[in-house]
């Protein structure tokens, strides 16, 4: 019987994978621990000099000199904590909560790729992700003449008892100096829960940075998991300032189309039967979502969310056509919308399953469903959108079996027949973990953008967010996006070869 780790040896020692056997000559190096700026955040001082280390290492070396204190004892833990209050600190989320700010976006995802991955394959991601913050941080010295996070305003904090109605009010009224005082004090004196309950409502309150704040609260509160809740002020101010990034006037005082469904979806929200969640699996209500979904306006599929819940549905049943339906967005126009019609899913399910608060719950639902219809409209503006939906997956099937190679190879030749051909493959009881373990290791070896690893991490883990009835179209219709194995190996890869060779 062919296991998870033979099989991925087999490819492994054929050489159809790549040949990872360099990542064991790590050769020590020498860092001197440096002190911080005046101008910018202090951060814990345990992390201090290791975040200094990243932030002044030539982008050229860095990879050898984090190699050589790894060597030296420094945690995996001490890495990933090191590198996301690098990007927080040294790149802004303006003019937008992406593009260069993706060094922060990522950070979680390639945490999620590496821990899910080989164990002999798990500094791949981080590597890669320290590679990217020179990048990006070099493009914020260009961009916004080399911002850093300042220290925070002390005599501004509001006390303890306060802080909450003072966050609140901030970023309802957009007011970016009250609120990084407010959340600093939040930082200091309440739960991370508590806090986190008010910025997935605050992530989902607008479209605008198409789904990336969303995607920022989930990332950044579950890499504050991993590397400790002492590190998140820093973050918590990065975070309160991205959900504050908007165009023209204050959203306040206008009514913009990407904050129009918040305002209506607070309201409905209250329109839910109060025992919602117990409901039905229901496979013809997500049919007729996932319909929905692609002819109807923001407003009438949050209707059908209400009449759907209130009929006796599972709001698992939404969900799966929400996941399955941002997967179809994919098949007919594989491009950066429809990706991030599947990473803000993703962000949103993770909120609204995290989240103890009900009335939170029922806005992220709510406001899932009124995001796909403007992913979709977005895609319209990029070019041209395929006339297809996921049952083009069984029509297309093909009698022919194939390999995991095989299909991973199809996805660089035809990404439609790829998707169509992995659903065979897994109708006949191909293995799903096969699958998705070469598709994160391709991604190891051939990813060369913040995308991939925001990806690839998003939709192979919502494969299980999915039911089990679904799961098989939804992750055939992700290959279209995933890496191919015909791809050259990314940069990365070639450069820490001959590093550590």
């Amino acid at each position: 019987m062919t296991t998870r780790r033979s099989f991925l040896q087999t490819a492994l020692a054929a050489g159809t994978l790549g040949d990872l056997a360099f990542l064991s000559g790590l050769t020590p190096v020498k860092a001197e621990d440096l002190k911080p700026r005046k101008d910018m955040v202090q951060l814990a001082p345990e992390i201090e000099p290791i975040v200094r280390l990243i932030e002044t290492t030539p982008r050229e070396r860095l990879l050898e000199v984090m190699a050589d204190r790894i060597r030296r004892g420094l945690s995996y833990q001490e890495v990933l904590a090191a590198l996301q209050l690098a990007g927080v600190r040294n790149v802004e989320p303006r003019p937008s909560v992406g593009f260069k700010f993706h060094t922060v976006l990522v950070v979680n995802s390639a945490h999620l790729a590496s821990v899910a991955g080989p164990p002999e394959h798990r500094w791949l991601p981080i590597f890669w992700a320290l590679d990217y913050f020179k990048s990006a941080a070099a493009r914020d010295v260009r961009e916004r003449d080399d911002w850093v996070m300042p220290p925070v305003d002390e005599s501004a904090i509001p006390a303890a008892h306060k802080a909450r109605g003072v966050f609140f009010t901030a970023m309802e009224n957009w007011d970016e100096s009250a609120a990084d005082a407010a959340v600093a004090g939040l930082a200091r004196t309440a739960g991370l829960n508590e806090i986190y309950e008010m910025f997935f409502r605050i992530g989902a309150r607008d479209f605008r940075s198409i789904g990336h704040k969303a995607i920022f609260v989930a990332n950044s509160y579950r890499a504050l998991q991993a590397i400790g809740h002492r590190h998140a002020e820093p973050i918590l101010r990065s975070l309160a300032y991205a959900l504050l990034m908007h165009e023209g006037g204050n959203p306040r005082d206008r009514d913009d189309e990407a904050d129009l469904p918040y305002r209506r979806n607070v309201e409905q929200a209250e329109n839910i039967r109060p025992n919602w969640r117990n409901g039905q699996l229901d496979r013809k209500a997500t049919e007729e979502f996932m319909q929905a979904l692609r002819t109807d306006d923001n407003q009438s599929t949050c209707d059908l969310v209400v009449e759907q819940l209130n009929a006796g549905v599972s709001p698992q049943s939404i969900w799966d056509a929400m996941l399955v339906g941002s997967g179809e967005l994919l098949m007919r126009q594989p491009g950066i919308v429809a990706l991030h019609a599947a990473t803000t899913s993703n962000a949103l399910y993770y909120a609204w399953q995290t989240s103890a608060d009900d009335r939170t719950q029922r806005l992220m639902l709510l406001q899932n469903a009124a995001f796909l219809p403007m992913f979709r409209e977005a895609m319209n503006s990029r070019g041209r959108v395929a006339d297809l939906t996921i049952d083009v997956l069984n029509e297309q099937r093909s009698d022919v079996d194939r390999s995991v190679e095989q299909l991973f190879q199809e996805v660089g030749r035809n990404s439609t027949r790829a998707a169509a051909d992995t659903y065979t493959y897994l109708q006949q009881e191909g293995s799903p973990r096969d699958l998705i373990d070469t598709a994160r290791l391709l991604v190891f070896l051939k990813g060369n953008d913040a995308h991939d690893y925001k990806f690839s991490s998003a939709v192979l883990e919502d494969f299980y967010h999915v039911s089990p009835e679904w799961r098989n179209q939804y992750l055939a219709a992700s290959m279209v996006k995933l890496q191919s194995a015909t791809s050259p190996d990314n940069d990365l890869v070639q450069r820490t070869r001959e590093a550590f060779a």
